[in-house]
């Protein structure tokens, strides 16, 4: 049966256990990863579906007749033999600036004593192991190991073996939303202590549903929207960022009257289709402004070459823009740029570096999104923290940027670090019983949807060149996990 031939969950849910039958389990995992694939590379779908019952056990069904084929049996001997001071993390993969790769150091940083092992899979290409080396070199209890090459099931045998002869103390599902074989390979027969954290938050996600796993979400967003939303029985454990220092008193904003910007987000966040298009407003800000502006992650040519037209379109200096791919870290960028506002990634935010911001005593300015709460990171940021819907108002906003009034956005911004997102505050949620963690706030009525404004940009979606995009774009992804 070929990926084509299913087209509705109603389909897959008939052919996957067909599958399983004729022993086409490596099929049968790659059907369901595609069909995910072509969810989340749908704009359109963004933030309207999290999570599929049907999914999560159709991966359960596959993991299960595999762990038969291994010829292993779980029972209380093993059970006794684990190894209690391992703490396994299964990923997707491991890379320079995903948002998974640091919340893993995270919690490696939080039990030091512990033996930590990175199982990964490589569905979604090679992981940067040069860069995890060289940033934990330092810790000789961390262990990185990745799948063998070889096919869906290949891998989930190679994941369930390793499971099963390591018996750790905690395993930490960390999946990207289409990971199969990371999500079939749990199965509740093991008798593993395992949680599923909840960090791919605004696409489908496979491991959503997993009854059998603890379910962390990292952010108040989130754990409101599984829990009354999508009725799952969830824990909260908050983001962090290491303090890596205020901002001096000394250094003052504005210097000359003269504001300086900065946005943090890779391509994924930043070069969606949406309307209000992040490419088009950088050279408005500077227009406005007067200032530089700074922009830290990796963007397409074509991006870049979108912005630099617009600058030029607008009789603003080249130099004006400063663009920097990767940084170490970006609240140490933020001081050493002395960024006056941090304008959040839109039309998706990003949590760690907008917590990175505040806690570096840096103002920042956030994007109301039109239809998605969990999209705007509203709820992260303290309550009196700017927030705009149509270009304007950021753009009013940041004309009348005045001294005092960023000190005390910079004063709320470090308090809200400080009281939420510091080590203590997830070193306490961590080693707390699922059940005796402190429940974030409820949401503030301060978010509504604009379905006018909705409903015209979907609309706009449908095209010829906008589905010429998405093929084009689904198929480099495939490319490239096919190279891992």
């Amino acid at each position: 049966m070929s990926v084509e031939n299913c087209e509705s969950i109603y389909r897959l849910h008939k052919a996957v256990p067909l599958l399983i039958a004729e022993g086409g389990i490596d099929k049968a995992l790659r059907l369901i990863h595609h069909l995910v694939e072509d969810v989340i590379t749908e704009p359109l779908c963004v933030s309207q579906i999290f999570g599929s019952k049907k999914l999560d056990d159709l991966c359960q069904q596959v993991g299960a007749a595999n762990l038969a084929k291994l010829q292993l049996r779980v029972n209380s001997n093993m059970t006794a033999r684990s190894h209690q001071s391992a703490i396994i993390y299964i990923v997707t993969k491991i890379q320079k600036s995903g948002g998974h790769t640091r919340i893993i150091g995270d919690f490696i940083r939080a039990r030091p004593n512990l033996l930590h092992i990175i199982l990964s899979t490589e569905l979604s290409g090679k992981s940067n192991e040069s860069y995890w080396v060289a940033r934990l070199s330092a810790s000789a209890n961390v262990v990185f190991e990745k799948a063998p090459r070889g096919n869906f099931q290949q891998r989930l045998t190679w994941l369930q073996k390793r499971l099963l002869s390591l018996r750790p103390q905690k395993v930490y599902l960390l999946n990207h939303h289409q990971d199969t074989v990371a999500v079939a390979a749990l199965q509740p027969e093991m008798n593993l202590d395992a949680c599923f954290y909840h960090h791919g938050d605004h696409h489908l996600c496979l491991g959503v549903y997993l009854s059998h796993l603890e379910h962390v979400d990292p952010h108040p967003m989130g754990y409101h929207n599984c829990r009354t939303v999508l009725g799952i029985e969830n824990s909260y454990v908050p983001l962090t960022v290491a303090d890596k220092g205020e901002r001096p008193s000394d250094w003052p904003f504005l210097p000359n009257g003269i504001p300086t910007t900065c946005t943090a987000a890779r391509s994924n966040k930043v070069e969606i289709p949406y309307f209000v298009s992040y490419l088009e407003m950088v050279p408005r800000i500077l227009k406005c402004t007067g200032g530089r502006h700074i922009h830290i992650g990796q963007l397409t040519p074509w991006a870049l070459r979108e912005i630099r037209r617009g600058l030029k379109r607008q009789g603003i200096e080249r130099t004006r823009f400063i663009y920097t791919p990767w940084v170490p870290s970006v609240w140490h960028a933020l001081q050493e740029y002395r960024v006056d506002l941090y304008i959040a990634s839109f039309p998706y935010g990003g949590g760690l570096t907008l917590i990175e911001a505040m806690g570096a005593g840096v103002p920042v300015a956030l994007h109301k999104h039109i239809y998605s709460r969990i999209l705007s990171g509203l709820d992260l940021a303290h309550p009196e923290a700017f927030s705009w819907r149509y270009p304007d108002e950021l753009l009013n906003y940041c004309a009348s940027l005045s001294s005092p009034a960023l000190i005390e956005a910079s004063r709320k911004g470090r308090i809200q670090y400080e009281q939420f997102y510091s080590r203590r505050s997830f070193q306490e949620a961590l080693e707390a019983p699922p059940g005796n963690r402190q429940k974030p706030d409820s949401l503030p009525e301060n978010f509504f949807v604009e379905s006018d404004e909705w409903a015209l940009w979907m609309e706009r979606q449908i095209n010829l060149r906008k589905l010429f995009f998405r093929t084009a774009y689904r198929t480099f992804r495939r490319l490239r996990a096919r190279s891992g």
